[in-house]
């Protein structure tokens, strides 16, 4: 017998039986789509087209940097007189003139290019001063 005596209906009768409106079914689905929304941008690591660029920009420019410096390094050390140069360079206490020194020596301009980068000079310096 399916009858209830006490008139009570279960969770599982209430779920079974329930039929939502369309109005909850909408706002179901907004809300569904904003907390997806929230938990992809602020956990889910997604980002945004502008902010994309911008990070690739910023990786571009350190890899570049990174890749002038490295050159920079090795015309040092293909230098003659590398070792000399470089007890001079490590007596150098500013890290000022220790970018001039390197800017001066030619070894941080790029092919192409005229004149020293100063962020060259600078990563170029700080790696021979190891």
């Amino acid at each position: 017998m399916a009858t209830q005596s006490s008139g009570k209906v279960s969770i599982a009768q209430r779920f079974d039986n329930y039929q939502p409106s369309k109005t909850v079914l909408v706002w179901a689905c907004f809300i569904t789509v904003i907390a997806t929304i929230v938990v992809g941008f602020n956990w889910g690591g997604w980002v945004t087209g502008g902010s994309s660029r911008a990070l690739s920009v910023t990786a571009g420019d350190t890899a570049r940097g990174e890749l002038a410096s490295a050159i920079c390094v090795q015309r040092f050390n293909a230098a003659p007189d590398a070792a000399t140069k470089l007890t001079e360079l490590k007596a150098i206490p500013d890290s000022y003139r220790k970018r001039q020194f390197i800017e001066a020596g030619g070894w941080a301009t790029m092919p192409g290019q005229t004149s020293a980068d100063s962020r060259v000079a600078e990563g170029c310096s700080t790696a021979l001063a190891v």
